[in-house]
């Protein structure tokens, strides 16, 4: 299958599948307890068989063209993934979303990975509005919707019970036009 190089590192983006089930639970065990700070996917995949259904639940999103999963591997070993958690054709609208084992963290590699997959949203899909829903106590990743030049729009105030703790989330978006015009003046710089 294919994989796209994520720079000069060794990271490379590749699809993240059913059969990539054993991958992923080594993946979230090397980091459970940091992955599982702001989202559930350290839950969800607590042994073979979750990380086999939770794959098999983005490959039928895949099928039914309303998300997908994207894995990030360092140096041959899968350290986290990417991926869209909702897609909507019709209205244009996605949500983006991440994780990443400590020890990859720090590298870029999500931000690096997500500007791929928002030109291919925007560019190829027609994405008007990609989403960033993270948590108020998530800096890292809060960072990584800034870099990607995503504006702040709200706080949704303790709407989401994770470990028995209401979080709060705050929305983060980009919207195609601001997108282009980004990469535009980036790629003006760049020469």
């Amino acid at each position: 299958m294919y994989a796209t190089s994520l720079g000069d590192d060794g990271a490379e983006l590749r699809p993240l599948e059913v059969w990539h089930a054993g991958e992923l639970l080594e993946n979230i065990d090397r980091g459970r307890e940091f992955i599982g700070r702001h989202i559930g996917l350290a839950d969800v995949v607590s042994d073979l068989d979750g990380a086999r259904a939770w794959l098999k639940s983005y490959a039928d999103k895949r099928a039914a063209d309303a998300g997908s999963v994207h894995g990030i591997w360092l140096d041959g070993k899968l350290v986290g993934g990417l991926l869209f958690r909702v897609w909507d054709t019709p209205n244009g609208v996605c949500e983006a979303g991440c994780w990443l084992e400590p020890g990859a963290a720090g590298r870029g590699l999500v931000t690096r990975g997500m500007r791929l997959l928002l030109d291919w949203a925007f560019e190829e899909r027609g994405m008007h509005r990609v989403e960033w829903q993270v948590s108020s106590a998530n800096e890292p990743s809060i960072n990584v919707a800034r870099r990607l030049g995503m504006t702040r729009e709200g706080v949704l105030r303790e709407n989401f019970p994770h470990r028995g703790v209401r979080t709060s989330t705050e929305i983060w978006a980009v919207l195609a036009p601001e997108w282009r015009a980004a990469r535009a003046r980036t790629a003006r710089n760049d020469h």
